[in-house]
């Protein structure tokens, strides 16, 4: 199966390199053409013009856009050029009714469609080592399959279409739990003058240990923040969680609280920071 990948940003470059090793790449498309064209020299292969064209020639399609209007409009650009039967995977991170929406749009076109997030971070997309939630027909899945191992170690059929981005949602709102946790810890130990190498060597074996801490307390000890996971990309994630956890009546206070902080990192400056910024913010309540 050929095909084509949509969206070349920090995960989608890496994903889309995974591919081509594989010998599943035939092409690329990005919003800004350069990178595409970059990644197509690289690999050898061709970045297309319209998003039509690449839909044209693909049996295939991996999207890893932003947001849910990204997604609306990279479908509605591919429709015109998709072959009857062929497959469109978004590994973005959209709410689960613009999945079910996805999917309805292209069934009606004999056009399969997944929607599989993806967790990891860059890390893992690069190692492809992915944890990859799907959501769709069984015997879409079961024909995506081949293409989804080469992306992540972990890829799990969740269900109907929409229940892909309903784990990821779950996946959000544990991730903002612990980087808050984990941040809020860091700072404890900041201040009261631990060693803090030592400490994330012993403690990422203890049983608090967690991927964030393993990955991101480094970062922390060095106030160094490089983006892995952006704070306005895990915003935009959480608001999702909350407009889905308040069609059944909840709110959701770690959401809550998390989105009031990042609202706050934003004002200042490090929205495109990876979210262990929130370190920032927890630092300074010991220094009132």
């Amino acid at each position: 199966m050929n095909a084509g990948f949509v969206g070349l940003g920090a995960m989608g470059a890496h994903m889309a390199r995974n591919l081509h090793r594989a010998g599943f790449l035939i092409g690329v498309w990005n919003r800004t053409a350069g990178k595409a064209s970059a990644l197509a020299a690289e690999l050898q292969v061709r970045a297309y013009a319209s998003l039509a064209e690449l839909a044209a020639a693909c049996e295939a399609v991996v999207i890893c856009v932003s947001a849910d209007d990204d997604l609306r409009a990279v479908i509605a650009d591919l429709e015109p050029g998709l072959r009857r039967g062929a497959i469109v995977m978004d590994c973005s991170t959209v709410g689960a009714a613009t999945a079910r929406e996805a999917h309805a749009r292209l069934a009606a076109a004999d056009v399969g469609f997944l929607d599989c997030p993806v967790s990891g971070g860059v890390e893992g997309a690069r190692a492809a080592s992915l944890a990859i939630m799907v959501g769709g027909e069984a015997r879409v899945f079961a024909r995506a399959l081949p293409l989804l191992e080469k992306l992540g170690s972990t890829v799990t059929h969740m269900g109907a279409s929409g229940a892909g981005q309903a784990a990821k949602a779950t996946n959000q709102i544990m991730c903002a739990g612990i980087i808050q946790a984990v941040a809020e810890a860091m700072a404890f130990a900041k201040a009261e003058n631990l060693p803090l190498d030592r400490l994330i060597e012993t403690l990422a074996k203890g049983a608090g240990s967690s991927w964030y801490f393993v990955n991101r307390a480094p970062y922390m000890a060095k106030n160094d923040f490089p983006a892995g996971f952006r704070v306005r990309l895990h915003d935009k994630d959480l608001r999702i969680c909350r407009d889905m956890a308040a069609r059944h009546g909840a709110a959701l206070s770690v959401v809550d609280s998390t989105l009031q902080q990042y609202a706050t990192l934003i004002a200042q400056g490090h929205g495109d920071e990876d979210i262990s910024s929130i370190f920032r913010l927890k630092t300074a309540l010991f220094h009132q």
